[in-house]
């Protein structure tokens, strides 16, 4: 197996440049020193991202996740929320500015390396992303496998896995024939059978109706109270309204606040997120100040 240095670089067998130790993998609330559990495990500095040369889908964002923090990111289609959780587990890459990942500038991974930092992390698609003809078991297990596990520790651990998410004793059924809500927990899964210390989903209810998607954002509520910090993207507001988490909210690739839910924006300036605040009825919010963004540390 390949070894890293800290900007991703190929050390060689005597521990100089051609050989390194590797991403260090970082299980959800277990860092390996005081050092890292102290240290913000997400932190974009300033971060550009170009689709287009004159319009950028990011554009100066800055921001800090701490260790242990459930966040919605939101905003309007398009607005940019897919293309920030691409940057953080490098689907895509920043154009300018920088990503740290437990202190670790992810910008400046080899393609080698990428993979070390993908095994601290799960991600969760709206299109679930399941094999259908593969067992529910077979779909979890996947992400073990690939970490060459033994088969007696996949089982316990996939088995524990598909018990948190409530799918227990249903690892020989066939994926294909669940329903999307059953489709999304093998998803769910299989992100967190690796015991990742950040949680991606993107869009993870867009397929559900609205009382699934209540249950699985329960249940990655449940799995973020084990220590696991949670990025999770959605447009449904009503999600947004039923829980105060923090919500980043990206609008013309700039980013606002709101740190304890809905309740923390102003009611003046409740049209800066739009038709968030006007899902349903609602009381009127108590007043208070837009927090300006948040500043790399």
């Amino acid at each position: 197996m390949a070894l890293f240095d800290d900007d991703g670089r190929a050390l060689g067998a005597e521990g100089g440049r051609n050989q390194a130790r590797p991403f260090a993998f970082f299980r959800a609330g277990l860092g390996r020193d005081q050092a890292v559990q102290n240290r913000p495990i997400l932190v974009l500095e300033d971060v550009y991202k170009y689709h287009r040369p004159d319009q950028p889908t990011l554009r100066g964002v800055n921001l800090v996740v701490e260790r242990g923090e459930f966040v919605f990111v939101t905003g309007p289609s398009g607005a940019g929320k897919s293309t920030l959780l691409d940057l953080v587990y490098r689907k895509q890459q920043v154009d300018e500015g920088r990503i740290l990942f437990s202190g670790r500038d992810i910008a400046r991974l080899t393609a080698d390396s990428i993979p070390f930092l993908r095994r601290n992390l799960g991600i969760v698609f709206q299109d679930f992303k399941v094999i259908a003809h593969w067992t529910v078991f077979e779909n979890v297990a996947i992400a073990l496998e690939i970490l060459s596990m033994s088969k007696r520790l996949v089982r316990a651990r996939v088995s524990e896995a598909l018990e948190r998410v409530g799918l227990a004793g249903r690892g020989d059924e066939t994926t294909g024939n669940l329903s999307g809500g059953e489709q999304q927990r093998v998803a769910v899964a299989r992100a967190i059978v690796t015991e990742p210390a950040l949680l991606l989903a993107d869009e993870p209810t867009g397929n559900l109706d609205p009382h699934l998607a209540l249950d699985i954002l329960t249940l990655f509520e449940e799995i973020h109270a084990t220590g696991t910090t949670v990025l999770f993207a959605t447009h449904d507001h009503t999600l947004l309204e039923e829980r105060a988490h923090r919500i980043v909210y990206i609008d013309d690739g700039h980013v606002k606040e709101a740190r304890k839910g809905l309740t923390d924006w102003s009611s003046t300036r409740a049209a800066d997120l739009g038709p968030v605040t006007q899902a349903r009825p609602r009381a009127e919010a108590p007043r208070g100040n837009v927090l300006p963004l948040a500043r790399a540390r």
